[in-house]
């Protein structure tokens, strides 16, 4: 029988403590009101997840537009948590570590699944480099590829550790390889209640490589060839997203780029997540493609990148077609994030071009 999202699991921990219902609200307003600023979010959410609602108002990352908030139902994240305990093997008594912002989707179902399965999470601050107990063994962990990679050497003792909220690299998949915790590349957003489909980075034979749904979600893809997704127990409405996908079968799909980032370039289409693909083993320093307006071209290929200087090695192209080869570099100190880290493309590009025209 599912649970409900109005019963705490008999075996959730916090921090190594039991909670019941009102004990949990006593410790939230005491985060609230004494905590850290991250302890603060964590504190809001669960005020938020224990009073007599049955939704939570969540806020997107504004990775792809403007953040906004959003209304999620308390019981599409309970259905979420069970559907990912599944996937997963995640039982009662598990220890879970937590190093995620509690704001956004991702680290509010970091508590969900906790309370819900009846793991024991510890809590961390959230930052970049997380500070936690390497010497103690964890079943589950979330974090975004920044802390992955910054924790590379830090991971033996996790047993299943899920990333996602970014793009991969090449060079990190590389290092994974070595690592004896199983990691896994999410894919889902706010609207699908965290994520929908997962796929193996490490450890993985060859027919393990592309996306797999989690159970009870249905995927196709619109004329623009982007996904649809149809998961009743996390979203009452289909959500149509702008994620180009080749379909492997009924249950895998791999992504080719986003729709609302792709480059026609005299005719040619071009999607800059394959073209950074192709470079990201060639440059150190992090980067991106985008398009500019241009009078014959309709619109040119450009790189971003993060950097004092815009020089680079001209073989750092020769694995690109001809039309790939941006046409302008630019550079920026800093690239503008998100606050879970996301690069924010369209905001960096804006200030550079406002540079470049006073």
């Amino acid at each position: 029988m599912t649970p409900t999202f109005d019963k705490i699991h008999l075996r959730f921990k916090l921090n190594g403590f039991h909670f019941d219902h009102d004990e949990l609200k006593e410790v939230a307003y005491n985060l609230v009101k004494e905590g850290e600023v991250y302890e603060k979010t964590v504190g809001d959410f669960l005020l938020d997840w224990l009073d007599d609602k049955d939704d939570v108002l969540t806020k997107t990352s504004g990775s792809t537009g403007l953040p906004k908030l959003i209304k999620i139902k308390k019981q599409e994240m309970v259905n979420s948590s069970v559907m990912t305990g599944d996937y997963f093997g995640l039982e009662p008594g598990n220890k879970a570590l937590h190093c995620l912002p509690s704001q956004f989707i991702a680290g509010k179902m970091m508590l969900v699944r906790a309370m819900i399965l009846g793991l024991e999470l510890d809590i961390v601050a959230p930052s970049s480099i997380p500070s936690y107990d390497d010497q103690k063994a964890y079943d589950f962990c979330a974090m975004i590829p920044l802390q992955l990679q910054n924790s590379i050497q830090r991971l033996d003792h996790i047993k299943v550790l899920i990333v996602g909220g970014a793009r991969v690299s090449n060079d990190l998949r590389i290092k994974l390889q070595k690592v004896k915790a199983s990691v896994f590349e999410t894919y889902g957003m706010t609207e699908t209640v965290s994520h929908i489909a997962v796929r193996q980075l490490n450890h993985a034979s060859e027919n393990q490589t592309h996306f797999k749904i989690l159970r009870d979600i249905f995927i196709s893809k619109d004329d623009r060839d982007c996904l649809v997704i149809d998961a009743k127990e996390l979203s009452k409405d289909v959500v149509l997203t702008n994620d180009v996908v080749d379909m492997i079968s009924d249950t895998e799909f791999d992504i080719i780029g986003r729709y609302d980032n792709m480059i026609n370039s005299g005719g040619v289409k071009l999607f800059p997540e394959l073209i950074e693909a192709k470079l990201q083993d060639k440059i150190d320093k992090r980067f991106f493609i985008t398009s500019e307006k241009d009078k014959d071209l309709g619109e040119k290929v450009i790189m971003v990148i993060e950097a004092e200087s815009n020089q680079l090695d001209a073989e750092v192209y020769s694995g690109l077609e001809k039309f790939e080869i941006p046409k302008t570099v630019y550079h920026i100190p800093k690239f503008l994030e998100t606050p879970n880290a996301k690069i924010q493309r369209q905001k960096t590009l804006d200030v550079i071009l406002g540079k470049v025209t006073h």
